[in-house]
């Protein structure tokens, strides 16, 4: 999944690279539910109630992969049990807090799929999440 820089990071960064400005990355990242495109301006609709929560979620080293830039998460990240229904989830996010907290790159799922009661969603360890052009 290549996935959409947030306009909030996108600030930081050329703050950072451009202007000296230093950039404090966030102590944690979670993985976010959306049911619509968060889009880079940070405007979706999350995924709320029925036991949903955000899940943290690690990183490796980035890599190269077919010339492009790739990190992927150490681990599966495993959701709670829907205990309502929660939609077609057909995006995923990156945010910097288990609520509230700012974007940072959000991307479609390549197989959406209705949440349902009972459901537990997950993402396999190795998912390839963040991936930059060279």
């Amino acid at each position: 999944m290549a996935m959409q820089i947030s306009n909030w990071l996108s600030e930081q960064l050329l703050n950072a690279a451009l202007r000296g400005i230093p950039f404090d990355p966030p102590d944690e990242i979670y993985l976010a539910l959306y049911t619509s495109d968060p889009t880079s301006a940070d405007t979706g609709t999350e995924v709320s109630g029925g036991g949903y929560a955000r899940q943290p979620i690690t990183f490796s080293a980035p890599v190269v992969e077919a010339g492009k830039q790739t990190s992927k998460n150490t681990a599966d990240i495993e959701f709670p049990i829907a205990t309502a229904d929660w939609g077609l989830v057909s995006h995923v996010a990156l945010r910097t807090a288990a609520t509230g907290g700012n974007l940072l790159w959000s991307t479609a799922v390549p197989n959406p799929r209705t949440i349902q009661s009972g459901d537990r969603p997950k993402f396999p360890k190795d998912l390839t999440i963040v991936r930059f052009n060279q």
